[in-house]
């Protein structure tokens, strides 16, 4: 195949690539192309060769083509008469590109005949194209090799000189053979060569004869034709007949007329352009005739005479003629002047000028249409020398001349040379004899202007020219009364002045003076007179629109409309070109209006100019919209609402709508007629309007105008009746540029109100209208139509043919449907838009498969790429199977999809698109997705699959892109890389686990993936490209995933070891620093708005998810190493405070909300890591300091985070003296929170109050009854967390410097006093009560601390309000409500009763005599509470309930310090209190005793005390027990109930250990009572009965002896329990951690004895001393107490000898006041325990 010189490229793609649609931009890449093509591009036609017996001996030896393929690809040559080697490289072109089937389709067509003849006719057309796209390259070569603004103009230039030398040859003979080419036959071409396909041929041949004549055209205009070529050319073109006389003219049928006509065309300029009649003009001017190329051959111009005398027939031979006549003239005009005169006159007997007009209309214009404008420069040349050699007389109608000059005009740059030639030459010679008319003809001179207008100094030049006008031309046909002429009537002067315009006075007029001159000339119609007179024109023009304004009902209107019409065109042109001119221009633009009123409402409206006038305020609406739409709005020209809009209904239905004088004409003229010049320029209006941004208040007026367009327009313009071609196409593109731009306004130009806003009519109205389906029909064309409509358009692809608007059309109804259904509220209602687009239509005939077959079109990548985009907008948004909608299509349209992202030329935008729309798929799509990973499962054992990756998987494509050899080629660009990477990622987001286990087994898969992370990026200022950026947070969010998902045991080796690269090359410290600066950097330059925000976000959120993995998984990411970790903490601190310290910037509030999070999340884990970190507080502090300055709504949870944040820094680190300094200004900081958050709960909760609606649960969610400004009460709340950062604070700062001074600068205390009082009796705030009372028990322990607590009234706010927390039942036992069985830790109303009580007792600890009045109100007022408090152990063992029992007998042990207080001011409630306390005594003591019987109140009476346990953390999780072994269950649960018993056991020793000493307080002093003979027993009640019996759990036994003897031994026994750990023990001590906590447990119960002996002997004595106790009681009382303390005594000094510590529990509890339980290990001089001597001492004493 290699030796028949072919190559991989198709014509197309190279015509493609030189038209820089590909990703081939640079010119080095071009370069290359063009030389590796060259040898096509030299051959042109002749590339393609006929079928050679060679060829076909090489197709059969070649190895590499299968059979099927030879034998289909000799079936080509034939029907093509195509090489056989040529033909293979076809077909292998068309599968590549063109073939809408898969590779396994195309084996079945191959075999099948009659499939096989179809693909046939395809390939053929396939050809045909080729063949075209070839001649194409060579045209663009030649259209932009001198144009210094093409990007490619060297290289196309380098290879125009290449080519040039043969390049006439080779094309000249290929013209030849194919105009006399014999259309092929079935005989000669097979059977497949039916009519249709010979005509199909011969279109095809005059297409290449038209570009070979463009190619030659072009060509001989830069370079010169030596006579020879010019004598064969004009012998070749009369023989054709200038494509007339085609050798198979008998198939020519209408549609090939008009490329038969450009053939003409062309064939005449390349005869006219070989004349060189620029040159021949340049050397007349200079009189050096004889330098012509044709001065020194006079045989040839002999023969040409001949030959061009023979001409006349037909019109193409017109301009050859004319310009012969000017060549022979000039060069020798004595020896050819009969020639000449004949050619001349036959030349004007064809109408040259009209022919000239004509052929420059069909050749078109457009500043990209090469031909046409080089043709005009052609003409222009030849028309300004005929003007210039011959009288203008002879030449035929002025008029036509006109016409062809301003056709020539419209080329680029003549207006321009125009104005820099002699005004007595060339061109200048009709503008001079247009000025000779003016003005009583102003058509002339006002459309030679109006052509002459081209760009900002041309708009000058013209105004001016009109601005100084020196003649006024008038035709009389009567000599009138007040002038005085000459005898010969060649000269009037005027007697009286004269007023120019019949206008009323005040009116803008002209006015000749008296004494005027005129010169006249006599003529058909009467005396011209051109009056030497000078005026401005533009005053004249105003005349002019006033005359018409004054003559509109009369017949003179369409007179004066002709006037008038060139005025409005000429200004519209001026104004568009320079507006600066248009202030001049005022006094005719501010009359349009009036004008278009008064035009519109006549019968017959004049249209053309009518659209005249809407053409110039639509170039007015452009710069000054405002004042254009208030004008306008008065004219009644614009469809306008009667009655005022109020909601959507109306305004879709048009009630009370009119559609204005534009509506009329439209119906009533336009349609009617077929012409729609004003329709044209009415939406043109209404899109500029619309993109002025005009305001809501305009923009609803304007709402009438797009009712009508979406209404009356946009469903039914298709069926219009049209006159011209290319109108209707035109209109709908209108139409959609019009809705797409309403679209695209922004929402600030959208109004806020009931109204609906201009938008939101336009989406209603898609959505849910006939507008919608017309949108959806558009986009259903289909890509054959398109490519049908490209194929029959006859230029060479210029920009504004026929197929190019169908193609803007249906582009622009992508982008609109894509914004329609982005912009769409949601609703649960399918709108009938989203139906129609998303049904499923059989034989694949739906939208989505129409829309993903657009992939096929090649010639626009824009047309494509929208669809897939809105492809992808589907997938994302309807519920619907884009896999399901190709039906069998599926597989084909996949497969193109993949040759396009795999081809190394296609556009970049398109894989990109094609990329997203599958990352789109892989969420939302499972079938598609499917289909393109194409994943084969591989056969192995049985049960487990593995998959292989399929021929046609995008998986081969992606892992090509992300391939670290690939980074950095053209066809691999960043945004393509990212695309690829953004893929992967939603893979693993996914959980894709096929196409994962094939990916992460690849070889070299990770390395390729994470080379971004081991490159350096560029600074975050220098970044150009973003999406790097991006590129790399996905890396790292893959990265994440897989570690995250995958056992770290499971993980792949080159993923570990890649990880370990991370490490080890510091890769952590760079990202860590990397995303640091960025953060800096997007915080330093906000105030220029942030560029590329969110690629930085994803950037930033992408590291964060890495650093909080790393948390957990620190030793697979091998991020174990302190310092790293504390440079990592650091940074993300840094960049925190570099985010947060721009308050005023939303973005970067988001950015340091999301640094605070990870900030948070790294203190919690990394404690040992910020305990040795340097300084965090000052830079926290800093950040406090400014966020609170931020407007608070925003701030709100970030401001949280800070306060989170500081909190658990005290906490870790405490304050060192260097950041002492800190404290003052955080601790007002911090003050001030408290408070104005504190003032703001008062308010919303007394606004809740008053609405009455409190939610009971505050975790429930919100409702939308609940104002959303007001203050929640949260947990993680500001208020919340504010008041524990300042307990923080407080307990820092124990010594009381700094905070005293706050509290006095600012009224903390009684603000949080006042709400905590207001929470408390409403019961709402829970959590802010909890935080409150917290900061106030921190600053109860300190003395002054205490005095300014109750300074400032705590118990006023806290004393009676917290009544309302709980409530009393009559029946004592049954307090459910009073004491929750809820877990204790979490936050509740009891809970808030607990740190109430607390509070009390710590307030009373520390300030003693100064509170024992308020805590005796405290005791008064809550007596009921705390005596069923003490009642219900009994009943509930629950924790919660125990907690509470130890916290009131706590309060009442500070209390019970103040008998004599308490007996003066609670007589009562003394004794009931030790009552209940001895009763609470017996109960703690018979639970202790008997562990049984507590196991089974915990199992059955609290049936969930189980879990109330602190259960350890792995019993919570989602463990199922039917998988475990029945043993092990059964030991686990055995394990939680002991835990959960120990715990209650530890609380009832604490409450039993605090009983007794308070009932120590209410019995004598030992030393006194044995010692001071003379005490008032009656100050002391018995609180013991005198029976020695072990107490019963009944409620009716009264407390005795044996209470205490038995609390005694039971403390004992536990001792004894803890020294042997035995094991089941009861108590289980071996679950207790840590020997300190045996250690505690000990001495509280050493602590429980000592007490227990204390009340026993004190209340003894008093028993012993009291007369009225009987004396046998009393001898009874000594023989038992004596025997139970000896035996008691022996075991104690047992127990002591085996050397346990002494000291009693002094550090849990406060030490009892009797002298022997002195703390520290204070051993008697026997060496045993003073409370035993002490014992001893009253055992001896009773045995006296």
């Amino acid at each position: 195949m290699a030796n028949s010189g072919t190559c991989g490229r198709s014509s197309r793609e190279l015509w493609t690539i030189l038209l820089g649609r590909s990703a081939l931009r640079e010119p080095a890449q071009i370069e290359a192309e063009l030389d590796r093509n060259w040898e096509r591009l030299h051959l042109g036609l002749c590339y393609y060769k006929p079928p050679s017996p060679s060829s076909a001996e090489k197709l059969k030896a070649d190895k590499d083509v299968t059979q099927p393929m030879k034998d289909f690809s000799l079936k080509i040559s034939k029907l093509l008469g195509l090489d056989e080697l040529q033909s293979v490289q076809i077909l292998e072109c068309y599968l590549q590109e063109d073939y809408r089937g898969t590779r396994n389709t195309m084996k079945s067509v191959l075999q099948d005949e009659r499939q096989n003849q179809a693909l046939l006719l395809k390939i053929a057309d396939y050809y045909y194209e080729e063949r075209i796209c070839l001649l194409r390259c060579v045209l663009l070569l030649l259209t932009f090799f001198q144009d210094e603004r093409h990007p490619f103009r060297a290289e196309y230039s380098n290879c125009v000189n290449k080519l040039e030398k043969d390049l006439v040859a080779q094309y000249q003979q290929q013209f030849e053979s194919l105009f006399k080419a014999e259309a092929p036959t079935w005989e000669t071409h097979g059977n497949l060569m039916t009519e249709r396909q010979v005509s199909r041929w011969f279109l095809q041949c005059l297409r290449e004869q038209s570009l070979l004549l463009e190619i030659l055209f072009l060509y001989y205009a830069y370079f010169e034709m030596v006579p020879t070529d010019l004598l064969s050319f004009t012998k070749i073109f009369k023989e054709q007949g200038f494509g007339h006389r085609q050798t198979n003219r008998h198939l020519v049928d209408k549609s090939m007329d008009t490329l038969v006509e450009r053939i003409g065309y062309l064939s005449s300029l390349i005869l006219v352009e070989g004349m060189d009649i620029d040159f021949l003009h340049k050397c007349a001017l200079e009189d050096h005739t004889e330098q012509h190329q044709f001065f020194s051959v006079p045989e040839i111009c002999k023969e040409m005479d001949q030959i061009l005398l023979t001409f006349g027939d037909i019109s193409h031979h017109a301009p050859v003629l004319l310009a012969w006549v000017l060549l022979r003239h000039t060069l020798n005009p004595d020896e050819s002047s009969p020639v000449v005169r004949r050619i001349g006159n036959t030349t004007l007997q064809l109408g040259v000028f009209q022919y000239l007009t004509h052929m420059l209309q069909a050749l078109g214009s457009g500043a990209n249409n090469c031909t046409a404008s080089t043709a005009r420069m052609c003409i222009y040349g030849l028309i300004s020398f005929v003007i210039t050699s011959f009288e203008e007389e002879t030449l035929g109608s002025q008029q036509h001349l006109i016409n062809v000059a301003c056709e020539v005009l419209a080329a680029p740059n003549l207006a321009e040379l125009f104005w820099e030639t002699k005004p007595n030459m060339g061109l200048g010679m009709i503008l001079d004899s247009a000025v000779g008319v003016f003005p009583h003809k102003t058509g002339p001179l006002l459309q030679l202007l109006t052509a002459l207008l081209s760009d900002k100094s041309t708009a000058k030049k013209v105004y001016s020219f009109l601005d100084k006008m020196s003649f006024y031309t008038e035709v009389y046909k009567h000599k009138p009364n007040d002038i005085v002429s000459r005898e010969d009537e060649t000269l009037w002067r005027r007697q009286t002045p004269k007023l120019l315009y019949p206008l009323g006075v005040g009116q803008t007029n002209l006015r000749m003076p008296q004494g005027c001159l005129g010169q006249v000339v006599l003529g058909d119609q009467g005396y011209m007179v051109r009056w030497d007179y000078s005026y401005s024109s533009w005053t004249l023009f105003t005349c002019e629109i006033e005359m018409l304004l004054h003559v509109v009902s009369t017949a003179d209107v369409i007179v004066h409309c002709e006037r008038v019409k060139p005025i409005l065109d000429l200004v519209h042109k001026v104004i568009s070109t320079d507006w600066t001119v248009s202030d001049c221009l005022l006094p005719i633009t501010s009359r349009i209006y009036m004008l278009l009123q008064r035009l519109t409402s006549v019968i017959n409206p004049p249209v053309d100019v009518i659209a005249s006038c809407v053409n110039c305020l639509t170039v007015l609406a452009a710069r000054m919209p405002g004042k254009v739409w208030s004008s306008l709005h008065h004219t009644g020209f614009l469809p306008f609402a009667s009655t005022p809009l109020t909601n959507m209904a109306q305004s879709i239905s048009a009630e009370g709508m009119k559609a204005g004088n534009y509506g009329n004409l439209l119906v009533l003229i336009e349609q009617p007629r077929g012409e729609y010049a004003v329709t044209v320029a009415f939406l043109r209006l209404i899109t500029t309007l619309v993109k002025g941004q005009l305001g809501s208040t305009q923009n609803k007026g304007l709402i009438p105008c797009v009712l009508l367009v979406l209404k009356e327009m946009l469903p039914t313009y298709h069926k219009w009746r049209y006159n011209t071609y290319g109108v209707r196409e035109r209109i709908g593109c209108l139409i959609l540029e019009l809705i797409h731009a309403i679209l695209n306004l922004s929402p600030e130009g959208e109004s806020q109100g009931s109204t609906p806003s201009l938008q939101s009519l336009c989406i209603y109205s898609l959505a849910n209208t006939d507008a919608g389906q017309a949108i959806v029909n558009i986009m259903g064309i289909g890509v054959d139509t398109i490519d049908m409509v490209l194929a029959a358009q006859p230029s060479s692809g210029g920009s504004e043919g026929p197929g190019q608007i169908l193609i803007q059309t249906v582009k622009l109804a992508f982008s609109v449907t894509n914004n329609v259904i982005r912009l769409k509220p949601p609703s649960d209602v399918v709108s009938p838009l989203e139906q129609a687009l998303t049904q499923h239509g059989g034989h694949g005939n739906n939208l989505i498969a129409v829309l993903a077959k657009y992939i096929y079109h090649k010639h626009d990548p824009a047309l494509p790429r929208l669809a897939i985009q809105l492809l992808k907008r589907l997938a994302t948004v309807a519920p619907m199977s884009v896999y399901a909608c190709l039906g069998s299509d599926a597989a084909a349209i996949r497969d193109a999809f993949l040759i396009r992202l795999q081809s190394k030329t296609e556009d970049v935008r398109i894989k990109v698109m094609t990329l997203e729309f599958l990352t789109v798929a892989v969420e939302t799509q499972p079938g598609l997705i499917e289909l393109f990973l194409n994943l084969e499962v591989k056969d192995g054992s049985e049960g487990s699959k593995e998959f292989l990756l399929g021929e046609w998987s995008c998986l081969q494509v992606v892992l090509d892109l992300i391939d670290c050899r690939q980074q950095g080629k053209y066809w691999c660009p960043p945004l393509l890389h990212r695309a690829a990477l953004a893929f992967l990622h939603a893979l693993w987001q996914d959980r894709r686990e096929s196409a994962i286990s094939v990916l992460r087994t690849k070889e070299k898969f990770w390395e390729n993936l994470t080379t971004t992370l081991f490159g350096t990026l560029p600074s975050p200022s220098d970044i150009t490209e973003p999406c790097i950026l991006e590129t790399c947070a996905f890396v790292m969010k893959i990265i994440g995933l897989e570690i995250y998902y995958v056992v770290s045991g499971s993980l792949e080796q080159s993923l570990k070891d890649t990880l370990k690269k991370l490490s080890t090359g510091k890769r952590y410290e760079y990202w860590s620093q990397y995303v640091k600066s960025l953060v800096c950097h997007m915080a330093e330059t906000e105030e220029d708005g942030i560029r590329s925000f969110s690629e930085c976000q994803m950037l930033i959120s992408a590291w964060r998810m890495l650093l909080i993995l790393s948390t957990s998984h620190s030793d697979v990411m091998q991020l174990t190493d302190d310092s790293t970790r504390l440079k990592l903490f650091m940074d993300v601190l840094d960049g925190t405070k570099a985010a947060l310290m721009v308050p005023m910037s939303v973005p970067c509030l988001r950015l340091g909300s999301m640094m605070a999070t990870l900030l948070l999340i790294l203190l919690k884990h990394w404690k040992s890591v910020v305990a040795s970190a340097p300084d965090v507080l000052p830079p926290l502090s800093l950040i406090l300091e400014n966020i609170l300055q931020a407007d608070q709504q925003l701030i709100e949870r970030t401001k949280a985070k800070v306060f989170s944040a500081l909190i658990s820094v005290l906490q870790i680190q405490g304050l060192s003296s260097g950041e002492i300094s800190q404290l003052p200004q955080l601790l007002l900081c911090v003050c001030e929170t408290v408070q104005d958050e504190a003032l703001a709960l008062m308010d919303s909760t007394r606004h809740t109050a008053l609405i009455g609606d409190i939610p009971e649960d505050k975790d429930s969610m919100e409702t939308d009854s609940t104002p959303r400004n007001l203050h929640q009460d949260q947990r993680d709340g500001v208020c919340v967390l504010a008041l524990h950062l300042a307990k923080e604070l407080c307990r820092v700062d124990e010594d009381g410097e700094h905070w005293p001074l706050v509290m006095r600068k600012l009224p903390v205390l009684p603000s949080v006093l006042s709400a905590l009082e207001l929470s408390l009796r409403v019961k709402q705030n829970l959590y802010f009560t909890e935080a409150a009372l917290h900061l106030l028990l921190t600053l109860a322990r300190t003395p002054q601390g205490a005095a300014t607590v109750a300074g400032a009234g705590v118990i006023q706010s806290i004393c009676l309000p917290l009544l309302s927390v709980y409530e009393i039942t009559t029946n004592g036992t049954s307090q459910i409500s009073g004491f929750s069985r809820k877990s204790q830790d979490t936050p509740s109303w009891p809970g808030v009763y607990r740190l109430c009580m607390s509070l009390m007792e710590s307030l009373l600890k520390t300030l003693r005599y100064n509170f024992v009045n308020e805590a005796l109100d405290f005791v008064g007022v809550h007596q009921e509470r705390i005596l069923q408090c003490l009642n219900a152990v009994r009943t509930v063992q629950s924790l919660a309930c125990l907690d509470e029992a130890d916290h009131t007998v706590g309060f009442l042990l500070q209390l019970s310090s103040f008998c004599k207080e308490w007996q003066f001011h609670l007589p009562q409630l003394l004794r009931d209190v030790q009552v209940n306390l001895c009763y609470l005594c017996q109960t703690c003591t018979y639970l202790l005793h008997s562990k049984k019987m507590l196991h089974h109140y915990l199992q059955t009476k609290n049936g969930e005390a189980l879990p109330q346990g602190p259960l350890p953390r792995a019993q919570r999780g989602p463990q199922t027990p039917s998988k475990q072994p029945a043993g092990a269950g059964a030991g686990e649960r055995e394990e939680v109930e002991q835990k959960a018993l120990l715990a209650v056991q530890c609380s009832l020793l604490k409450i039993l250990s605090k009983t007794l000493a308070t009932l120590q307080h209410f019995t004598p002093d030992c030393c006194q009572i044995l010692l001071d003979q003379s005490m008032d027993l009656a100050e002391y009640h018995t609180l013991f009965v005198l029976s020695f019996t072990t107490p019963a759990f009944e409620s009716d036994v009264a407390p005795s002896f044996g209470t205490l003897l038995a609390t005694i031994n039971v403390a004992l026994s536990m001792l004894g329990e803890v020294d042997k750990k035995k094991e089941p023990a009861s108590l289980s001590v071996g679950s207790l951690a840590s020997s300190e906590e045996i250690q505690a447990l000990k001495s509280l119960l050493i602590f429980t004895m000592e007490n227990c002996f204390y009340v026993l002997i004190s209340q003894a004595v008093r028993y012993l001393k009291d007369p009225t106790v009987h004396l046998r009681d009393k001898q009874r009382m000594k023989q038992e107490l004596s025997s139970e303390l000896s035996t008691l005594l022996s075991s104690l000094s047992r127990y002591f000898r085996r050397g346990s510590p002494s000291s009693p529990a002094s550090g849990l509890l406060p030490s009892p006041q009797g002298k022997p339980s002195t703390p520290g290990s204070k051993v008697g001089p026997e060496g045993q325990e003073p409370f035993i001597q002490l014992v001893q001492a009253f055992v001896r004493h009773v045995q006296r």
